[in-house]
């Protein structure tokens, strides 16, 4: 695998790991807490986070057509599911993590897909596939540091410092 490949693989995991530094050793109860001004919890930042990498992996492989074949509940994606633990959900989070991952090793990082039509993306503008992991590594680390700010509010833990 050649080092660019490599170097978005490292990235993605550290950063990764860092979101998941964020629930270790914690309860469901904890995990689903909102203990700071905002609404979320960090087991919905995990959530997040799983969808958003199975929806940018999509439009990866396959272009906007593809992501928008993936359904986002926006309403309470950000919630743990009645009946789930935070195992559960960390196992997903790996599961989507490794869909991802494979796609880093194996698509054609120079290949273009033109954008979904959204108001906040250049109408008509495409991005590449190297460009999309580039996104998901800014993404996860942006979540990592939502994810910190609460953990340390639950119980004073931080992930560096």
């Amino acid at each position: 695998m050649g080092s660019e490949r490599a170097d978005l693989l490292a990235s993605l995991r550290r950063h990764r790991g860092f979101l998941l530094f964020t629930v270790g050793g914690l309860t469901d109860e904890q995990a689903r807490s909102t203990p700071t001004a905002s609404a979320l919890c960090l087991v919905g930042l995990l959530r997040h986070v799983a969808d958003t990498e199975r929806r940018w992996g999509a439009f990866a492989a396959g272009g906007a057509a593809e992501m928008e074949k993936i359904e986002v509940d926006w309403a309470s994606g950000f919630t743990m599911p009645a009946g789930a633990t935070l195992a559960d959900v960390v196992a997903d989070f790996t599961e989507a993590a490794a869909g991802t991952d494979t796609l880093v090793e194996t698509l054609d990082l120079d290949r273009l897909h033109e954008l979904p039509r959204a108001p906040w993306f250049e109408p008509g503008a495409s991005w590449s596939v190297r460009r999309v992991f580039l996104h998901v590594i800014a993404e996860i680390s942006q979540h990592a540091g939502h994810a910190d700010i609460i953990r340390e509010s639950i119980d004073g833990q931080k992930t560096m410092g």
